[in-house]
C-alpha cells in the first residue's frame, strides 16, 4: 500500500468518525466516569484527560479499519513513545499516525497541537529509543487531529449524579471537526508550548484543515531538514555557539540561500 492509499483510505473511515464522539445536536457523548454504585462524576475540561478519552472512543473504529484493510495495528507501549498507532500492510509498509486534539480559541483559530519530538528518535533515524519502530523505517508520518469547543457553561465538579440524570448533564466539549494530513503539512516553523523540544503546529483553523502549514509546499524533505537541524536557544550555547544559525522559516531559507515566498 502507497502511502497515499492509505491517506485516502484513513479519510473515508474518518470522515464516519462524527457519530461515534457526539450527539446529533453536536454534544460530546462521554457525560462522566460511573462507579460500581452508579455515580456520575463530571468530566473536567483538561486537555490531557480528554485527549486519552477521545483515544478510546476511537480506537476500536481504527481497530475496525486497520482489519478492513488487512493492516496489522500496534499501539505504543508508553505515552511519551512515537507515534500513538503504527499500521503495517502485507507488505511491510509501516505508517505512522499520532492523534492530536485541540480547543477553538475563536472562529478562526486553536489552541494549537505539539507534533512530536524534534530531537531523539526525530534525528536518530535508526533508533528504537521511545519510538514503536525506528523513525525512518516508516513511509508516511500522518496526523488525526481533532478540533472542539469547550462548553459555554461552567461545569460543578464536586456534584455528583446518577443515571435518571445524564439528559441534564453537561458535556464539557461539543461541536467537533476531524481532518487527516500528513503531519509536515500542519506543521508550524516554532516549537509547540512549554519547554519540551516538540514540533509546533500551525494554529489557524483553515490550515490545519485544508493541510496548508508553511512546509506544505516546500515539501517534507525541507521539513525534515528544517528540525533535524533546528536549534533552541540553550542547544545553541550547548553547542558553543552564539546563537542559533536560524529561528523560523523565513530566517532558515535565508541560511540556505533560498527564496521566502511565505
Amino acid at each position: 500500500m502507497h502511502s497515499s492509499q492509505f491517506l485516502e483510505a484513513l479519510r473515508n473511515e474518518v470522515a464516519t468518525f462524527n457519530p461515534v464522539v457526539s450527539t446529533q445536536t453536536g454534544d460530546w457523548v462521554v457525560k462522566g466516569f460511573i462507579d460500581v454504585a452508579r455515580n456520575i462524576y463530571t468530566i473536567s475540561a483538561d486537555t490531557k484527560v480528554i485527549s486519552k478519552l477521545l483515544e478510546i472512543l476511537l480506537f476500536p473504529r481504527l481497530a475496525q479499519f486497520a482489519e478492513q484493510n488487512q493492516l496489522k495495528m500496534f499501539l505504543s507501549e508508553q505515552q511519551n513513545f512515537y507515534p500513538d498507532i503504527s499500521f503495517v500492510d502485507v507488505d511491510g509498509n509501516r505508517f505512522a499516525l499520532d492523534l492530536k486534539s485541540t480547543y477553538r480559541i475563536d472562529n478562526n483559530r486553536v489552541n494549537g497541537m505539539t507534533l512530536g519530538s524534534f530531537t531523539g528518535y526525530f534525528r536518530e533515524r535508526h533508533s528504537t529509543k521511545n519510538v514503536t519502530f525506528p523513525y525512518g523505517s516508516y513511509s508516511g508520518h500522518f496526523v488525526l487531529g481533532i478540533i472542539y469547543s469547550k462548553a459555554d457553561t461552567s461545569i460543578d465538579e464536586r456534584r455528583t449524579y446518577n443515571l435518571v440524570d445524564l439528559e441534564r448533564i453537561i458535556s464539557v466539549i461539543r461541536d467537533f471537526q476531524f481532518f487527516v494530513h500528513e503531519k509536515y503539512k500542519i506543521a508550524s516553523d516554532r516549537p509547540g508550548s512549554g519547554n519540551t523540544k516538540n514540533i509546533g503546529s500551525v494554529t489557524e483553523i483553515s490550515r490545519l484543515l485544508s493541510g496548508t502549514g508553511p512546509f506544505a509546499s516546500l515539501g517534507e524533505d525541507v521539513f525534515d531538514d528544517y528540525w533535524m537541524f533546528y536549534l533552541t536557544k540553550d542547544m545553541a550555547r550547548a553547542a558553543e555557539l552564539v546563537r542559533p544559525p536560524y529561528t523560523d522559516l523565513r530566517s532558515y531559507l535565508r541560511y540556505k540561500g533560498l527564496p521566502y515566498e511565505h
